[in-house]
């Protein structure tokens, strides 16, 4: 029996699961495809992105760096607002290289990674948990048993269904493509032109530019996209589409399984992304919860929500600016637009010394 089996090894998961394992339990990793694969999410991502893997992995996944942000709230022919810093503000990354690299990192410290396992069906116990898990290759699926399970599945959660625990308040219906412009641009660019979110160019550097958007399932998701780059002027390749999940539930936690990253809804609301929330979530449920004390679950519960409940709500307030009529859009851009001082992952940075003073400067 493992002390524990994480089921989905992305960056929430592999997170967890590595630092488990350097604390001395006995931890196996189940992930339905190959690391990496398919590719779900952006790769853009705050600087405190390297806290979280190996020191000598940077040169391998650094795209480009973003030093702020183009908002415009028509197409890319309309008026923009840049947000700046002369320091930079976020990194683009290799997105399928970041999973990799942390999956390596969790093996290197002592976790079992199994590829090609697909969990069907979670069986709770008084004891234990039971997975039914279906094997590529192999006629008959076959069980694992744990002291707990932490279901790091991502936004459609086959622990979080199995075991009935409640789904996120909202999931947005995200699409992203790419094209093979070489760009090492400064700024990304955000349109407002979304219902209830945005659109999105990033430049990666050498690895080309990559466009997308987000809105509530049912919103022309598709067509919505196809506008977006016939205003840039692009044939886009590689489509990516995927749910984002936006507001955790009540509680993430049964007596003996667990959620982290996408599966919880641990994602920032303003932006859907969730890479560094899912990764503050595994390092909350690393140092509390022991396998052999359910009660501990409690504890991550309270310390996840602690580390992050004003960041997302706030986060919440933000993206109401989403809708807000365009005069007013445009009125609040350029009259809040120049060098700032906030941190892409910490709303609460807003009434920060820093940006404050910028601000009224």
């Amino acid at each position: 029996m493992y002390d524990f089996v994480v089921v989905g090894v992305g960056p929430a998961g592999a997170r967890f699961a590595r630092r488990a394992a350097e604390s001395g339990y006995d931890v196996l990793g189940l992930e339905k495809g190959t690391v990496g694969t398919p590719l779900a999410c952006s790769g853009h991502v705050s600087t405190d992105i390297w806290d979280y893997v190996p020191d000598d992995a940077k040169d391998d996944l650094l795209q480009n760096r973003v030093y702020g942000a183009n908002f415009y709230t028509g197409g890319p022919d309309s008026d923009a607002n840049l947000f700046y810093k002369t320091d930079e503000i976020s990194n683009v990354i290799d997105r399928v290289e970041l999973d990799r690299t942390l999956a390596d990192a969790a093996r290197d410290a002592g976790v079992e990674i199994r590829e090609g396992h697909t969990v069907t069906g979670v069986d709770e116990r008084d004891d234990r948990v039971v997975l039914t898990v279906s094997v590529a290759d192999e006629a008959e699926p076959t069980e694992i048993e744990a002291r707990m399970v932490a279901g790091c599945d991502g936004p459609v959660s086959r622990v979080r269904q199995s075991v009935e625990l409640p789904e996120p308040k909202e999931k947005l219906h995200g699409v992203l493509a790419f094209t093979d412009e070489d760009d090492h641009g400064d700024y990304v660019d955000v349109h407002l032109t979304v219902p209830r979110f945005f659109a999105w160019r990033i430049p990666r550097g050498d690895a080309g530019v990559e466009y997308g958007l987000a809105a509530a399932p049912g919103a022309d998701v598709n067509d919505r996209f196809d506008i977006l780059t016939e205003q840039y002027d692009v044939d886009t390749d590689h489509f990516c589409s995927g749910a984002i999940p936006i507001g955790p539930p009540e509680t993430v936690t049964t007596d003996r399984v667990f959620l982290i990253g996408d599966a919880a809804a641990q994602t920032k609301p303003f932006t859907g992304g969730g890479i560094l929330y899912g990764m503050t979530a595994a390092d909350c449920a690393a140092r509390h919860i022991q396998p052999d004390r359910p009660d501990s679950l409690g504890i991550y519960e309270s310390a996840w929500r602690e580390t992050l409940s004003s960041e997302i709500r706030l986060g919440h307030l933000i993206r109401r600016g989403y809708s807000l009529p365009e005069p007013i859009q445009r009125f609040g851009l350029r009259a809040l637009s120049g060098e700032i001082g906030v941190h892409m992952d910490k709303p609460t940075s807003l009434f920060s010394k820093q940006h404050l003073k910028r601000v009224f400067s």
